[in-house]
């Protein structure tokens, strides 16, 4: 990627503010050693990997790094939760009994990953029979990515097979370019992983959680399916909740409108005070981001409820994040609510008045995000400026499934 000076200088500045802004450090480099055993009291949480990430063994322990694979890999790391885990929250330390640690890890190759994920859908009653698939955003390193998806699989109580996919981010503060290219080259990737699936696991539906630079990588997926002609992975793609999306607002509306409706709702989660977002913006001198924009018109609402997509607002929720983009990982409320979409469906009501969907939201929400009437339920305004009648058209022209 060429930057010019003004490029460059955009993008110090904004480096600067993300190291100033940025949380406490994430876990060692080592992070990955093994317990070998689950530490009394702690909970157990597998979780299945597919990556573009290179295979390493140094610093020990961390398994893949930020460079880029010519094939995908695979992997099966167990991950130990404390008893004192605060819903949200990441225990970071090196006393395994008070801290999420690693029991095990291992390498698989193609037929062992789709045979673990057979055998682990397997085990579980046919109501349980999903597949969560996360996404993570940029300055993610492996271990990193796996400590957040254990803490989300185990705090909204996931009943089925989490799967992470992991592209190849550095996670190095500036990395940005570099992960922003890791994005495109996994494309193929992800498509791949999610057809592989969908078509040999046994799965019921396959959810998608993406997170921030992870959502371009989700979208342009989804919409590389629609043109090959299998924009539901035969059936199987469930829903599609995409958090604090850090896409430039016309990418973000070409991709929906190439996609049209979808199968099942999809949920974006935005906050006006993301603070990485924002910054984004300033460095891609874009009109907005997809995650960090509301309106409130409700004609547009009808028209996106039309296409199967409701909108969060998230921005009165307060969480240990500094930066305000990983709030619905931080927040309890949020990741619970995640939870109770993936187990029991309360937002999707045949039939219903998008009045009453919000309600429905709002009620999963509890009191932390408040009424229906305070809830944001919409695209991010620079979605639908300017084009209103091209969502429409597209409203009007897709057929319930």
């Amino acid at each position: 990627m060429l930057l010019d000076f003004g490029s460059f200088s955009r993008l110090a500045v904004a480096f600067l503010a993300l190291s100033l802004g940025a949380c406490a450090s994430g876990p060692p480099k080592s992070a990955l050693q093994t317990l070998g055993t689950v530490p009394e009291g702690s909970t157990a949480v597998p979780i299945l990997v597919a990556t573009m990430r290179e295979q390493t063994k140094e610093p020990p322990g961390l398994m893949f790094s930020g460079e880029r694979s010519r094939e995908l890999n695979y992997a099966d790391v167990i991950i130990s939760m404390p008893p004192n885990h605060q819903t949200g929250q990441l225990e970071i330390g090196s006393d395994p009994s008070k801290s999420i640690a690693v029991v095990s890890r291992d390498y698989l190759d193609r037929r062992e990953f789709l045979a673990k994920v057979r055998k682990d859908l397997a085990k579980r009653k046919p109501a349980d029979r999903d597949i969560l698939v996360f996404i993570h955003g940029y300055n993610t390193r492996f271990d990193e990515a796996v400590f957040r998806f254990a803490q989300i699989v185990y705090d909204s109580n996931f009943k089925g097979v989490p799967v992470l996919f992991t592209w190849p981010s550095r996670g190095e503060l500036l990395a940005y370019p570099y992960d922003r290219e890791s994005v495109a080259y996994s494309r193929d990737d992800l498509e791949q992983t999610l057809s592989l699936l969908a078509r040999e696991s046994g799965a019921q539906q396959i959810d998608l959680l993406a997170h921030s630079m992870g959502n371009m990588l989700t979208m342009e997926v989804l919409r590389q399916a629609k043109i090959r002609g299998n924009p539901t992975f035969n059936g199987k793609l469930g829903y599609v909740m995409l958090a604090a999306p850090d896409i430039d607002i016309d990418v973000f509306r070409r991709q929906i409108l190439a996609y049209g409706r979808f199968p099942k709702p999809v949920t974006i989660f935005t906050s006006k005070d993301d603070k990485a977002l924002n910054i984004s913006k300033f460095v891609w001198q874009s009109e907005e981001r997809a995650g960090s924009f509301q309106v409130t018109d409700p004609a547009m609402m009808a028209r996106m409820a039309a296409l199967n997509i409701s909108v969060i607002d998230l921005s009165d929720i307060k969480t240990s994040d500094s930066l305000n983009h990983a709030k619905f990982a931080a927040s309890p409320q949020i990741v619970q609510m995640i939870g109770t979409r993936l187990a029991s469906d309360p937002i999707e009501t045949r039939g219903a008045s998008l009045g009453d969907k919000m309600g429905m939201f709002a009620g999963a929400v509890g009191k932390t995000v408040g009424t229906a009437a305070g809830l944001a339920v919409e695209l991010p305004a620079g979605v639908v400026t300017g084009v209103a009648s091209g969502v429409s058209d597209a409203a009007s022209s897709a057929q319930p499934r």
